[in-house]
């Protein structure tokens, strides 16, 4: 799009344009070049979690009750970082008994003043932004504590498998998922046929997806083809 064009839509100065593009530029949202702008997605770009968490808000609230439903007193629970399992977190607030071990300091803080929940933090090098915890600590963390499942968030989901934006994040999630028993995958209607950057796991892997009633029931069928088990929130 060009500053012109963006100008006549919103009815609103050139200047005023140039500095909506400076401030989504800092985002990630979008490159800027001479006279405009222009898409800023690939497989490698992870919108920001701003921008994340202001999409898809209704739907990601849903699923993250529905997935919370899952769990049961005394449940040991990994649950991922993303603003999908942020939702996740928020619904378990008010839980008893369980065991939440994390690699997201967002859902730590939503969990941490709940006395009913045994909190547990990975360690490791936190990211900007995303609030995420990476690196060897974080990795090493899931060597000696085992879960009875694991809540991911993801990037996509197609029939590569589950797919995620960062590297970094995808080692942990690699790692959670060998600690854990079950696998959960919480992504909104908007992630189905969407391949990221690096796999986390193939969908043999996935036990269980949950989405929104927004999903369109040809992406469903492969995932349900590979054995996967849907829950439409």
């Amino acid at each position: 799009m060009t500053v012109a064009e963006l100008s006549r839509t919103a009815e609103v100065s050139d200047m005023t344009i140039r500095r909506d593009l400076e401030a989504l530029e800092r985002t990630g949202a979008l490159r800027r070049v001479h006279g405009g702008a222009i898409s800023a997605v690939s497989r490698s770009y992870e919108p920001p979690f701003a921008l994340r968490a202001g999409r898809e808000t209704e739907a990601k609230q849903r699923i993250g009750r529905l997935a919370a439903s899952l769990l049961s007193e005394g449940d040991t629970a990994i649950v991922d970082v993303g603003s999908t399992t942020l939702e996740l977190a928020r619904a378990l607030r008010d839980a008893e008994r369980l065991t939440i071990l994390t690699p997201s300091l967002r859902v730590a803080d939503e969990l941490a003043d709940n006395a009913e929940i045994r909190l547990i933090v990975t360690g490791g090098t936190a990211r900007p932004g995303e609030l995420s915890l990476i690196g060897d600590l974080a990795e090493r963390t899931f060597d000696d504590l085992h879960a009875d499942v694991v809540f991911l968030g993801v990037g996509g989901v197609d029939t590569v498998g589950l797919t995620e934006f960062n590297l970094d994040d995808t080692r942990v999630k690699r790692a959670a998922l060998r600690s854990a028993r079950r696998c959960v995958a919480l992504a909104d209607a908007t992630k189905l046929g969407r391949v990221a950057f690096a796999r986390v796991c193939p969908l043999e892997r996935v036990d269980m997806l949950v989405t929104d009633s927004s999903a369109d029931s040809a992406a469903l069928q492969p995932i349900r083809e590979a054995g996967v088990e849907v829950l439409v929130a």
